[in-house]
Order: C-alpha cells, then structure tokens, then sequence
C-alpha cells in the first residue's frame, strides 16, 4: 500500500499537464523565435496553426484570432518569419507549443527585435536617463555638423544657419551615414570633436530612409560615443517619424536636420525654440514614462491573460478547430466504406442479374448448336459413305452391272427364262439389254 505522502505526489495526466502548462508559461514567459513556416492552416474559427522549423527541429504555433488581425502579410509555407510568443502545452495532446502574439516578416522583425534589445538594454543601463544628458547652450559660438558631406541633410542645416545667423562658425566632420561601415565612421567623427574641443554643440544627422538605410545610428558603438561624448549632441535623424537609438541617448532630438539648426542658431525666436525644445524634452519624458507604464501594464496583462477566461475559450476554440478536422477525416471515411459498400453490392447483383444468367444460357446454346451442327454434319457425311459403300457393293451384284459385260435377261410372260426346256415354238420372249429390250419369237429349241 502506497504511503500518504506518496498518494498525494501522485498526478493524473490532466493535472500534470496544466502543472506542466502553468511552468512553461511562468518560467519562460515572452520569447522571439525565428524560423521556416510549414503546415499552415487558418479554419474559419479565425485562428492560425501552423509549425516553426529549422535544419533540425520543429515547434507547432497556434496564433489566435485577436492577435492574427494585426499581421500585415499572410503567412506562406516556406517563407521565413520572425514571432513574439510566450510557450505554452496543449493540455488534451500533451503538446507543447507556442502561442504567437506577433509576426514579421524575416528580414524587418529582425531589425525591430534587435533594435528592440538594444532599446531595453540601454535603458536599463541609463544611458536615455534625462539625468545624464548635458544641456543644450542657448547661444551657441560654434556649431559641429557630423554627416555626409555630400548629402541633402548638410544642405539643409547650412541653408537654415546661413538664414538665420550667417556669422556663427560651422565646423564640418564629414563621415559615411548608411552602409556596415558607417557606424564604426560616425563614432570616430564624434570621437575627432570631442578630442578637439571646438564646438559647442553637435548635430549628428541625416536626410530620411528606410530602417536598414538609418540602421547604423542603432549601432551600440554610435550610443555608447554619443552618451560618453563631453559636447552636448543633437540628434538629427531623418522625418520626424524616424525614430533611432542615437535619439534615445542624445541631449536633444531634433524632428529633421532643418530643425536642428534652428535649435542652435541665435534668432529673436530663440527663447521660444527653447520653450519647444524644453516641451520636446517633457514629451520625451513623458514618452519614456508612458513606455514604462505600458511595459508595466503588458506584464499585469501577461499574468491576467494566464488566469483569464480568454485562455479556456482559446483552448476550447483549438479543441473544436481539432475535433471538427477529425470530424471531417471520419465523415469522408465513412462515405468511402459506404461507397466501397455499394460498389460490392452493384458487383454482386450484376453477378446475380437473370439478363447475365440469360446471356451465358445463350452463349451456352449457341455454343451447344455449334456442335450439334458439327456432328449432324459429320452424321450426314458418315452415312453418306456408308451409302456409297453400300451402293458400290450393291452395284457389284446388280443384273444391270452383269448387263453392261455384255449379258442379258430374257422373260417369257414375266417370269425370266433360266433354262430353254421352259421355251417351245413360238413363245414371245422380252429380252433386256444393258441399253433397252428387244421383243423376240421361239422358232424352234437349239438342241434336239
């Protein structure tokens, strides 16, 4: 008998699997994986189950209704993607597997995920921190400008400097801005104005592109030399809607190039540009706050999620989107015993049909006529040569074959005359020929 303890340490199989369901989700909590879509299905429930593969494993997904919504493309099997989940266990089965709650494409969720990775973990060291950034000089004696100096953005800030205080000094450190190498470019021209001390404020920019064309201002080296650098920095980045991880860890953001020349250059606006700059700062603020809290919250909704009623709904939903495939699998195997049924059946009546019972009885008839008419043939033509035979041997012993040797037959009233006593004078004797009968009288006997 086992002990006390020992029964209460025994699982059913649906309490180990929720046990192992609940430490799955709350030890791993959200992950990103990339991987090979295959077995991709979406039943009219909504949902989408499909499977994640590399060279070597493989992982099946189930993405809910509510989540599938916010996907800009449709998933194909082969294509490659990049999915925010959290890991989960298909209770019913004991299958593990992931819950997606987002999908890119390859190629921009891997920018996104490492842009934000390194997001998080330059705030986590404090490099955004409004406590480390240097103020901006309101009036500016020298302006360093780091960008290509052949590009639109140099343009722009030397039209809007030469605009608005044409006799502040400029000082140009051109350097690449797009490309593998322009990253380790940028660092080492912020590092060239720092070593020689200048300029009072820096502009560190670029005119607009895509985010693989302003990917080299997400490079930790550019972060790390902007946050390290003694010159207060300006980020100039792009349209106002380009957002990089320079802006994050620079003094002061500025919404285009253009813009951030008019933040250095002494103007009678210059107090209320510091105003905007002091508001852009709040709003900055603000939006970090705001990020804050809304990390806060995804993580009481994550928890919430886990006990909420949503999750047996999701789970029932996939069971039924399971049974009714099975359900679907059994009804067409049921159609195709019957059908198979049928076919027997149809088979076993055109055996049993009196018109095939009546065909082989023709067959069989016609076949039975065939020799009948063979052996009446070979009868007639049996008997025939018994009549020739016979009728050989009989012409063999006819008077008419004796006749035709040269003999003949002589009747006195009827009767044939063998012997001449039978004859006297004057009888009336027939005889016959081999070709005809000749009429003759007795004259008188040969022999006396």
């Amino acid at each position: 008998m086992p002990s006390q303890q020992t029964s209460n340490n025994i699982f059913t199989v649906s309490r180990l699997n929720a046990e192992v369901r609940l430490l799955l989700e709350n030890e791993m909590g959200v992950v990103w994986l990339m991987g090979e879509v295959s077995n991709f299905s979406a039943p009219v429930s909504g949902h989408w189950y499909l499977t994640l593969k590399d060279s070597r494993a493989q992982v099946k997904c189930a993405m809910f209704r509510g989540n599938n919504r916010r996907v800009t493309f449709k998933p194909e099997n082969g294509k490659q993607v990049l999915v925010k989940a959290r890991l989960s266990l298909y209770e019913p089965r004991g299958d593990y597997q992931l819950i997606i709650e987002s999908m890119q494409p390859e190629g921009d969720g891997r920018l996104q995920q490492q842009f934000d990775q390194l997001k998080m973990q330059l705030a986590a060291e404090g490099l955004f921190a409004q406590s480390n950034k240097l103020p901006i000089p309101e009036h500016p004696k020298h302006v360093g400008v780091i960008t290509s100096s052949t590009g639109a953005a140099l343009h722009d800030i030397l039209r809007v400097l030469k605009r608005r205080d044409s006799s502040l000094p400029v000082m140009i450190y051109p350097t690449m801005v797009q490309g593998e190498a322009a990253s380790i470019s940028i660092a080492q021209a912020i590092g060239l104005a720092n070593a020689r001390n200048e300029c009072d404020v820096l502009i560190v920019g670029r005119g607009g592109g895509s985010l693989e064309d302003l990917w080299c201002f997400n490079n930790e080296i550019v972060a790390r030399t902007i946050a390290s650098s003694q010159i207060p920095i300006i980020s100039a980045i792009g349209h106002e809607v380009d957002v990089t991880i320079a802006d994050f860890v620079a003094d002061l953001r500025a919404a285009t190039p253009s813009a951030a020349a008019e933040l250095v250059s002494r103007d009678q606006s210059f107090k209320l540009q510091g105003i905007v700059a002091k508001q852009k700062q709040l709003n900055h603020a603000m939006s970090r706050y705001l990020n804050q809290q809304q990390q806060q919250v995804l993580i009481l909704q994550h928890r919430l999620d886990k006990l909420h009623p949503k999750h047996q709904l999701q789970k029932q939903s996939q069971q039924l989107d399971e049974k009714e495939a099975l359900l679907k699998q059994a009804m067409l195997g049921q159609l195709n015993a019957v059908k198979q049924r049928f076919a027997r059946l149809q088979m076993q009546l055109d055996m049993h049909s009196p018109a095939n019972k009546i065909a082989k009885q023709q067959q069989h008839l016609s076949y039975l006529e065939l020799r009948l008419n063979k052996a009446m043939q070979a009868q007639v033509r049996q008997q025939r040569h018994h009549f020739e035979l016979l009728t050989e041997k009989l012409d063999a012993v006819s008077p008419l074959a004796t006749m035709r040797r040269g003999y003949s037959i002589s009747t006195k009233l009827g009767k044939v005359v063998t012997q001449s006593k039978q004859l006297t004078e004057g009888d009336i004797l027939v005889t016959r020929f081999a070709d005809g009968d000749i009429t003759s009288t007795v004259n008188g006997p040969s022999n006396k």
